[in-house]
């Protein structure tokens, strides 16, 4: 089903304003011109139908990696002549149709994909508000930054300057290959999808305060794949001092799922991949027409290029960087959805039985299973089921997710704030069961974009809604979540029980009830 996209903007060029549009729309040519100047040349955006956002799409922050460049680290945009205009979005990454729920609105997917898009709503370039740089999830096979449900034009009428930018995926952009890491000045491979990452943010480092952004207050943000990548910047040294906060929504680069392999492993597998292909060198590979490779990726290893511990962008283990304090000291703000699993992946073929739930739980952890049936208990069916449930989700996002939390707290010198999004959506029919606030449920909430996905929205959905994009955009500009009118939400810390400040209809915080779950599959993880 094709989800309706909002737009929520005309298209106004700014050499096309006349005075009284320009009265009208609140922005003065002289304070903030129609027309910016970036570090490779101008661009020309557009402005959104109430005159409060300037809005520019598909800047280019990196040279086309096409040819030659396919596999190397992003390379510096060739300058242009002229105005260019920045009225659309840039073509997504080369990609595959994943997920159903994604809604494109570029021309994509492309291996020219390397854009970037900023809403200010400053009213001169002097005003120095405070960046906040959105990276899409998307398990680095999908994904785009003109999905309409990561618009940034609403968001940053809360006094935010927004960039969300693309970066390679699958193949593209983690692909690790002996000649490949002979050819580097640094002996690597792999992570250039991370690489495109560190090039936008030093895009806005250069540019960011000529559309009224202070390259000084940057927070990046993302969910899924896009706090993975999150996780992955703060621990890399590439990435230091070109972002102040971080903000993790279900997701972080540690075990049991997604603890990235060592390059030689790395190398040795994708080189089976392109032996399958007959292409035996790496002229060889970056000759293969891009729908032909990505056709075969996709075939044969839809999520198998990811992060990888490369020597370069991650001269280590993340759990390692953070173990000895040597990532960003950066405040976060990190947490998960109350449904990121599903019981079937516990149970497989299995009924979801009490009964079938003590097997498998003696089948996965052999003595220690009493210990795991005190923290997941399953007395009855309908206990085994939800804790099933919520050991999937523990498996898949939620465990590492929360051992970022910890690390982060441990060995970050900078507060850290955790969260559980709990509003479950509505049902797309009446009658129909809810379902759930599921993994990457809680996007068009941080945006205050419900209206991008075709939902009988209620009420109490648009007061979370607004609740969350008032905490996201007040630890973007000063480190804290907290603000006038919204309910407390306390520092994680242990000395108070491990606060967790739960997103609904009934804002709260409580105490962690499961810290002991996640201190059992912590012993496991060594």
């Amino acid at each position: 089903m094709k989800v309706p996209c909002i737009e929520h903007r005309t298209i106004l060029p700014a050499l096309l304003f006349t005075p009284i549009l320009l009265a009208m729309s609140g922005w003065a040519s002289a304070a903030f011109p129609g027309i910016v100047a970036t570090d490779a040349g101008r661009v020309e955006g557009t402005v959104s139908a109430d005159g409060a956002v300037r809005v520019f799409k598909g800047i280019p922050f990196a040279a086309p990696p096409v040819g030659e460049l396919r596999w190397k680290a992003p390379q510096p945009v060739t300058p242009w002549e002229g105005i260019r205009s920045a009225y659309a979005f840039g073509p997504r990454c080369m990609q595959a149709r994943v997920y159903d729920d994604m809604v494109f609105r570029d021309n994509g997917p492309s291996e020219d994909c390397l854009y970037l898009n900023v809403w200010s709503p400053a009213s001169s370039p002097h005003d120095s508000l405070p960046v906040m740089v959105w990276i899409y999830g998307g398990g680095f096979a999908a994904g785009g930054s003109s999905e309409c449900r990561q618009d940034g034009e609403v968001l940053a009428k809360r006094g935010v300057v927004v960039v969300s930018l693309n970066y390679r995926l699958g193949v593209f952009g983690f692909f690790s290959h002996p000649e490949l890491a002979r050819e580097s000045p640094q002996r690597a491979s792999g992570n250039y999808g991370l690489l495109d990452q560190v090039a936008a943010l030093q895009w806005v480092q250069k540019n960011i305060a000529a559309f009224g952004g202070d390259p000084g207050n940057v927070t990046i943000f993302g969910e899924s794949a896009g706090s993975i990548s999150v996780c992955a910047l703060v621990a890399s040294p590439m990435a230091k001092g070109l972002f102040q906060k971080a903000i993790g929504e279900s997701g972080a680069l540690f075990r049991p799922t997604h603890s990235p392999p060592p390059l030689a492993l790395a190398e040795a597998k994708d080189q089976r991949f392109a032996d399958s292909l007959g292409a035996h060198s790496l002229a060889a590979l970056r000759a293969l027409p891009a729908g032909e490779l990505l056709h075969s990726a996709d075939k044969t290893e839809r999520f198998g290029f990811w992060p990888i511990v490369d020597g370069y962008f991650l001269p280590d283990y993340p759990r390692a960087i953070f173990d000895r304090g040597q990532q960003s000291h950066v405040p976060l703000l990190a947490g998960w959805t109350a449904d990121e699993g599903n019981y079937q992946d516990f149970f497989g073929a299995a009924a979801p039985t009490a009964a079938n739930f003590a097997a498998r739980a003696h089948e996965l952890f052999g003595q220690d299973d009493r210990t795991f049936l005190q923290l997941y208990p399953a007395a009855t069916d309908e206990e085994a089921r939800r804790s099933a449930h919520d050991y999937a989700g523990d498996q898949f996002i939620v465990f590492s997710t929360w051992q970022w939390l910890e690390l982060q707290r441990q060995t970050g010198g900078s507060p850290v704030y955790r969260y559980q999004f709990d509003q479950a959506l509505p049902p797309a029919k009446a009658g129909d069961p809810s379902p759930g606030a599921y993994h990457s449920a809680e996007i068009e909430f941080v945006f205050e974009v419900l209206a991008s996905k075709a939902l009988p929205w209620r009420p109490e959905d648009q007061r979370v809604s607004e609740l969350m994009a008032a905490y996201w955009t007040n630890f973007a500009k000063a480190g804290d979540p907290n603000g006038n009118g919204l309910p407390r939400w306390p520092i994680y810390a242990r000395q108070t029980g491990d606060p967790v400040m739960h997103l609904s209809a009934h804002p709260a915080f409580q105490p962690d009830p499961n810290r002991a779950r996640y201190e059992f599959l912590d012993a496991r993880s060594h």
